[in-house]
């Protein structure tokens, strides 16, 4: 390797397996589903790893589990486990949906479509 050449981590690599991201860990210890919303704010960005910032930097604006999961290009399971430590740790709020969607609103957007 040239003396001018970063030295690039193992972590930082692409090419590390999304088994060694989690531990070893497969599965998650909160139920997150695609649509769940996560979101943080700069207060806790200080109490994270450096590993656990840049993931949770995407979570400055509410995001969902399948967005994170698609920006960092990791596979959803190793993100669902490592978005469930960050909640673990209260380094990120949980936003789920709620339980009946609305239905004035579904009507309005039904007939909306209608008249399309």
């Amino acid at each position: 390797m040239l003396e001018d050449e970063p030295q690039v981590s193992a972590r930082d690599s692409a090419l590390v397996r999304p088994y060694a991201r989690t531990g070893g860990r497969t599965s998650a210890r909160h139920d997150l589903r695609l649509e769940t919303l996560l979101s943080t704010d700069e207060e806790r960005l200080y109490r994270a790893t450096a590993d656990q910032s840049q993931m949770m930097r995407l979570c400055l604006q509410p995001r969902s589990v399948a967005e994170i999961s698609a920006l960092m290009k990791i596979p959803l399971g190793v993100t669902r486990v490592l978005l469930s430590d960050l909640i673990t740790l209260d380094l990120v709020a949980v936003h789920e949906p709620g339980d009946k969607p609305n239905m004035a609103l579904l009507e309005r957007v039904l007939s909306g479509l209608r008249r399309l």
